[in-house]
């Protein structure tokens, strides 16, 4: 099993890349994806309400988005951020795309995607979305589905950096830091943990815990 190693970084940033515009663009300010992607579904929204879009739909469709990002979200985090890449390139691979998060878990300028990382799923999205789904209901899909995204991207960065006592961020950020220092092979839904009961991957104490 993927158990996650018990020695972890918790303050260090490290440098990954020697060219330093790289290594600069590796590191992101966690309100970026606010400031970059919350006009775009305000506009998204008010253009789908000015062409007339019913209201119910407009929201239906914003719900099923989000949940939809959920879903990409657990999916990606499993299958692809978890994923052993064969070689040398591809454990360096691995490392830049998620083992540096689990190396060094609370580097502040790490935990929120690039936009350079984000762009391409915000680019792929729209054209799976126009392929699937009626023209109807695609716009708040889309808005719904970006919006995910964001929550997703905050929610991450407050579960390493904040203090809150709220019950229902406590239970999340247990299940999170049970995957990032207990078992990486559980709890991969960081803003949508209902997925890990769905699919089986909810945390579960080993005989070793009990």
């Amino acid at each position: 099993m993927d158990h996650a190693s018990p020695a972890r970084d918790l303050s260090a940033s490290p440098r990954l890349f020697d060219h330093p515009l790289l290594d600069k663009l590796s590191r992101v300010d966690p309100r970026v994806p606010v400031i970059v992607y919350g006009p775009v579904v305000v506009a998204m929204l008010v253009w789908a309400l000015w062409r007339g879009s019913d209201v119910a739909l407009l929201v239906t469709g914003f719900i099923g988005g989000y949940l939809i990002w959920t879903l990409t979200e657990y999916l990606g985090h499993r299958f692809l951020f978890h994923f052993q890449f064969p070689g040398r390139f591809g454990e360096r691979l691995h490392f830049l795309m998620h083992g540096v998060h689990h190396d060094y878990p609370s580097d502040p300028l790490r935990l929120v995607m690039p936009v350079l990382m984000s762009a391409p799923i915000m680019a792929l999205a729209p054209l799976l979305i126009w392929a699937i789904f009626p023209p109807a209901v695609q716009v708040p899909i889309l808005a719904g589905f970006i919006t995910g995204y964001v929550v997703y991207d905050r929610i991450h960065f407050l579960l390493h950096h904040s203090r809150s006592q709220n019950p229902i961020f406590l239970r999340l950020k247990r299940q999170h830091m049970l995957h990032h220092f207990t078992d990486s092979t559980r709890c991969y839904g960081v803003a949508a943990p209902w997925w890990d009961d769905v699919f089986g991957t909810q945390w579960r104490k080993s005989a070793a815990q009990k």
